[in-house]
C-alpha cells in the first residue's frame, strides 16, 4: 500500500478557495462546514493555503479580518507533492512535519488534488480489516 501512488487514494475534487475571497465570510464557512484548511487555488494553480491557524493568527495579532482576502493571510511556501508520489512518502511527511493535508500537484503547479492524513489511514485500516469494528456505516 505505501508504495502505491498518491492519486489512488487523494481526493481529486477538493475543495479550494481563490486569493480574493472575503476572509470573513471564508472564515464563517469554514468553521461551519469544519474545514481546517484549503487550497488557494487561482486559474488551476496553487497559489497558496489558507488555515485555520492563519486566520487565529490574524485574531490573536487583535487585526479585523472582515474585509480582508486571503491573499492576504495565506501561506505561500507550502508543501506539495505529486500524484505520482508514493503514499509512504506522504505518510513520512504527515509523520514527519505534522501536516494535516498535502496540496497534489502536477508539473506544472496545477491542482489535482489533496492527500490527507485521514486518507492513509482508512486505506491502511481496509487494508487490513476488510468489515469495520465498531462503526459499520463509517467505512461504507
Amino acid at each position: 500500500m505505501m508504495n502505491e501512488e498518491v492519486r489512488t487514494i487523494m481526493d481529486s475534487n477538493p475543495r479550494t478557495t481563490s486569493p480574493s475571497q472575503n476572509v470573513g465570510v471564508l472564515s464563517i464557512e469554514m468553521l461551519t462546514e469544519g474545514i481546517h484548511q484549503l487550497p488557494v487555488v487561482e486559474n488551476g494553480e496553487l497559489v497558496g493555503l489558507v488555515t485555520v491557524h492563519d486566520l487565529w493568527k490574524r485574531y490573536e495579532n487583535k487585526s479585523t479580518i472582515a474585509e480582508m482576502t486571503v491573499a492576504e493571510v495565506m501561506n505561500t511556501n507550502i508543501l506539495r507533492i505529486s500524484p505520482k508520489d508514493k503514499i509512504g512518502t506522504a505518510a513520512e511527511l504527515f509523520a514527519d512535519k505534522r501536516f494535516k493535508s498535502i496540496p497534489v500537484v502536477n508539473r506544472d503547479n496545477k491542482l489535482r488534488g489533496v492527500i490527507t492524513a485521514f486518507d492513509i489511514i482508512k486505506v491502511a485500516f481496509k487494508n487490513e480489516y476488510t468489515a469495520p469494528i465498531l462503526y459499520q456505516e463509517a467505512f461504507a
